[in-house]
């Protein structure tokens, strides 16, 4: 679910202080020949980032039922033509 504006752009911040560390211990055990071990780490640095993202928390619902609710009840004057 992309969430717009200013809020969502913190949280991915915030989301990125904790899995950039995680990335980077990756990274460097990849450079030190432990594949599987910095494989691991990169997997799961780049899970933090996309399940931010994409999953929707119980936070997230209201904004999302209020959102659909709005745009059956409001009409635009396009939606009106």
């Amino acid at each position: 679910m992309n969430k717009p504006g200013i809020i969502g752009t913190i949280q991915l911040a915030a989301t990125l202080v904790f899995a950039l560390p995680v990335g980077l211990l990756g990274v460097q055990f990849l450079l030190d020949g432990k594949a599987l071990l910095g494989g691991g780490f990169v997997a799961v640095a780049v899970l933090m980032v996309v399940l931010e993202e994409y999953l929707t928390t119980p936070t997230d619902v209201p904004g999302a039922v209020a959102q659909k609710t709005v745009g059956k009840v409001a009409k635009t004057p396009d939606d009106e033509e």
